[in-house]
């Protein structure tokens, strides 16, 4: 049966002299995911797998490389989704743990619940035996620069046909303080369905939220190629909801749909038995 992996490392600009480096992150995500469906693990291991590689990477707005709010704090966000049961994992505004994702799958596993912030997030997280650490420790020398990427993200298939969908970012630089983007917010930075698909969306989280911009995507699958949806669901996204940014799709065969109206993103999947990368121009 086909297995894939698909990411993203955020759609905006880039500064000069990264492109090459976050290329490879973006590979070494796949290869991350990709070791983990061919160990026998579920697609929710692969997606949960490359989007802690991506946040262990100070190129990315994610994890360590965390954008700062207005106060100069880190506070991050993140969502993991099965596709074959519907459940949900999430966690907002929170500090002091270095891989979100991590915990929005333990939210998943370990509670009745779909949706963890902050304080009482990072409470369940030293619960769970989640470490703590300072949020100094998040903080990349880049992280101060006016320019970087945005949220990361992946889709993933497994073995059993099975579907996934995780993101994880810093949020919008200067934000205020307690803002919480789309990434957590099922439908809007994420969906995963079997049957269908699954897609994950970046950009300025309030337009992708009221656009619920993953949801559209995944829908435009039961009549459209992966790519003719992304193409479809970002022209919606741009005309409708004035919104910018770029998703990345996945149906239950594999086929991979890749879009932004940005003028970057990096993006890497696997085409039989090697990982490409690209930083389409829009």
């Amino acid at each position: 049966m086909t297995i894939q992996v698909l990411v993203h490392g955020g759609a905006g600009a880039l500064a000069r002299g990264r492109q090459e480096a976050v290329l490879a992150a973006c590979r070494a995500a796949v290869e991350a995911g990709v070791a983990r469906l061919r160990a026998g693990g579920s697609a929710l291991d692969a997606v949960e797998s490359a989007v802690q590689s991506l946040e262990d990477d100070p190129l990315f707005n994610a994890g360590y490389g965390s954008a700062l709010n207005r106060d100069g704090q880190v506070q991050m966000d993140a969502l993991i989704m099965d596709g074959q049961t519907f459940n949900i994992g999430a966690v907002a505004a929170i500090s002091r743990v270095k891989n979100p994702i991590r915990l929005a799958r333990r939210v998943m596993a370990a509670t009745p619940h779909h949706l963890l912030v902050a304080e009482g997030a990072e409470r369940f997280a030293a619960e769970q035996g989640i470490p703590l650490v300072p949020m100094e420790t998040l903080i990349a020398p880049q992280a101060l620069d006016a320019e970087g990427s945005d949220t990361v993200g992946a889709v993933a298939l497994d073995g059993e046909g099975n579907l996934a969908v995780a993101v994880s970012t810093g949020g919008v630089r200067g934000k205020l303080a307690g803002r919480v983007g789309d990434s957590p917010i099922a439908g809007a930075g994420g969906w995963a369905e079997n049957g269908l698909g699954a897609a994950c969306a970046t950009g300025v989280g309030e337009g992708i939220m009221r656009a619920l911009l993953s949801f559209r995507a995944v829908n435009l699958l039961a009549e459209h190629s992966p790519q003719a949806a992304a193409e479809a669901a970002l022209a919606l996204f741009g005309q409708k909801f004035k919104g910018e940014g770029g998703l990345i799709v996945l149906d239950g065969a594999g086929r991979v749909g890749i879009a932004h109206n940005t003028p970057f993103m990096p993006t890497a999947w696997l085409q039989g038995d090697a990982i490409v990368a690209q930083a389409r121009q829009a």
